[in-house]
């Protein structure tokens, strides 16, 4: 994708001071610790958990492991599979999420199996024809290892391919290691919590639209809270991130999560932007800015800012495309500062000249709520809203505590 969408993350050097994690709750999972050696300088930023090859080379001694990864799985500069590989660890199978293993592939694209051209390592798709590992996937595997990049939005479909995995490991006597890394809305808990009639592979499990998690605190929670299938649990070690990590670090991703989050500003606005996936309104793919902009040819033509989606490398077929969308540059608009809102949803519903086919069918996946919809038609303010989903909120944010590794500030 072109400048300034083809940019890199710029990494954030923080000094952090040294916390330690949280006691692990009943039900959560056993997390592997190694002191730090006596007089060894702080890290200056998260250490994530794939860096710690210390703590989970050993489980690994003997075994036929099978990766979840994508280009974000990384140590260094270099990929988790081609650091593993170098020690000898025996990597069987590459299970590849939404995107690809090596996330190229455009948004919604299906997955193939194959080979990793350059690790010659079988690749087996979890977004193709299955999306939970089968008995025949597993059978060559003893130790599913997950390290990929969340943002922390329940709509995010890489946490649904964890619990997936999850999901397959304890069917099937499997264990998995979940390496973690930041979230970078880790502060964000907001927003309804996903209704049981709305589970879906974008709402896999009972969140709220930000849940405030690592991956190694979900997993954990998907654990604890029995949500697995059948109400298992499933053989699981968190490797947590090195000491200082708090849920208010800030955090900009030193690679790109997926073909259309290009910047930390639209990893920020991701949250609030994506309920527009579920309306008329484009949230920008075909540009050069996907997720910094709103827009759509039923916004009037007062709205200061247009742009027309193209097909590129990250949206061969953008929603709109070759349409001229009107509406809001959002590059320079701070993200809300809750981690979610729905101000943007009541403000283009209210000026959309096509009120009746402002929502779709998807709306409702994306929301995890049947009172969304019908709050917005109503003119209910945000302050209304959000005290409908204030009773949902404050159990999952009680919830969540019992699961959390890292303090929050």
């Amino acid at each position: 994708m072109p400048s300034p969408a083809s940019l890199p993350f710029v990494a954030l050097l923080l000094a952090l001071r040294t916390c330690a994690a949280a006691p692990a709750p009943a039900g959560a999972p056993a997390a592997a610790r190694a002191p730090r050696a006596p007089g060894a300088p702080a890290p200056a930023g998260p250490v994530v958990g794939a860096a710690q090859l210390a703590k989970y080379l050993p489980l690994l001694q003997g075994k036929r492991v099978g990766l979840v990864v994508n280009q974000s799985s990384r140590v260094g500069n270099a990929y988790l599979v081609d650091t593993l590989r170098s020690r000898g660890v025996n990597v069987a199978a590459i299970f590849a999420p939404e995107h690809g293993f090596r996330g190229e592939a455009a948004d919604g694209a299906l997955i193939q199996d194959g080979r990793d051209a350059r690790s010659g390592v079988l690749v087996r798709s979890l977004y193709g024809k299955t999306r939970k590992p089968t008995p025949e996937m597993l059978a060559d595997v003893d130790v599913l290892i997950y390290d990929i990049q969340d943002v922390g939005a329940r709509f995010y479909t890489f946490i649904s391919t964890l619990h997936l995995v999850m999901e397959a490991a304890a069917e099937q006597g499997k264990s998995v290691i979940v390496l973690d890394r930041p979230n970078p809305n880790g502060a964000a808990v907001d927003g309804p919590v996903r209704e049981p009639a709305f589970v879906s592979f974008v709402a896999q499990d009972p969140l709220p639209i930000a849940h405030g998690l690592t991956v190694g605190e979900l997993a954990g929670m998907i654990n604890g809270e029995k949500w697995l299938a059948g109400g298992r649990r499933c053989r699981l070690t968190v490797v947590p991130l090195g000491p200082g990590y708090t849920h208010a670090t800030p955090y900009a991703l030193p690679v790109r999560p997926s073909p259309n989050l290009p910047t930390p500003h639209a990893v920020a606005l991701y949250p609030t932007i994506c309920l527009f996936e579920g309306t008329n309104i484009s949230v920008a793919r075909g540009t050069d800015f996907p997720f910094e902009a709103i827009g759509g040819p039923t916004q009037p033509a007062s709205r200061p800012f247009t742009f027309t989606p193209q097909p590129n490398a990250g949206s061969p077929t953008p929603p709109l495309n070759g349409q001229l969308c009107r509406g809001l540059d959002l590059r320079g608009a701070p993200a809300p500062p809750t981690g979610f809102s729905v101000q943007y949803l009541l403000d283009f519903y209210q000026q959309s000249t096509d009120k009746a086919h402002f929502f779709s069918n998807k709306f409702e996946q994306l929301s995890g709520t049947v009172a969304l919809r019908q709050q917005i038609i109503a003119g209910k303010t945000e302050a209304e809203i959000r005290a409908s989903w204030e009773p949902g909120l404050g159990q999952y944010k009680q919830m969540r505590q019992k699961y959390l590794l890292y303090p929050e500030k």
